[in-house]
């Protein structure tokens, strides 16, 4: 199985990466290519821009996509949104695809320093990444990053931690009933 994964961050620091990092631990025997967002950097989109043609970036981003059996990514939380910096590879690549995600199964993830864990971006991707033929089949959420992520032993509060596992599971479970 070939997994593509990403935190919606281009923060050196992203909690959103250390949580994705955490969870590749389950897929040790997987292809992994985790990205960073870094790589696909592009000016902001706008219709004036996109006359001129697509940046390489959206192109690459896509192809990433194409090129994997399921998504594992956590989405950073500005301003109860996206990042801009993934919004922007979004916007990009669905003026390429509308199906942006090709649908591969997804496990959509999300963390913040706050009590709420990114639930606010977490609900708007579960509402609109199927538009763009994301099939989820896993979210999770984790809440007050700092007091229950350790940067060395990952989720170190219990009940998420059994959370997870049984997601990364049940996960993985629908990924192999549908091959």
């Amino acid at each position: 199985m070939k997994i593509l994964a990403f935190a919606g961050s281009t923060s050196s620091t992203s909690i959103n990466r250390e949580l994705v990092k955490f969870v590749l631990k389950d897929f040790q025997d997987e292809e992994i290519n985790l990205i960073d967002l870094n790589d696909f950097t592009m000016p902001v989109f706008s219709v004036d821009l996109e006359k001129k043609g697509f940046p390489d970036e959206a192109h690459g981003f896509l192809k990433a996509i194409e090129e994997c059996d399921v998504i594992i990514c956590s989405l950073a939380e500005h301003n109860r949104s996206y990042s801009s910096a993934f919004k922007n590879v979004f916007d990009w690549s669905s003026r390429i695809n509308v199906k942006v995600f090709q649908n591969k199964p997804m496990l959509l993830m999300s963390t913040s320093p706050g009590g709420y864990g990114g639930g606010n971006v977490m609900n708007t991707a579960k509402t609109f990444f199927p538009q763009f033929a994301a099939d989820i089949k896993e979210t999770f959420s984790l809440p007050k990053f700092y007091e229950n992520f350790d940067m060395e032993s990952g989720v170190i509060n219990p009940d998420m931690l059994n959370e997870l596992k049984g997601k990364i599971q049940n996960f993985k479970n629908q990924v192999k009933a549908n091959d």
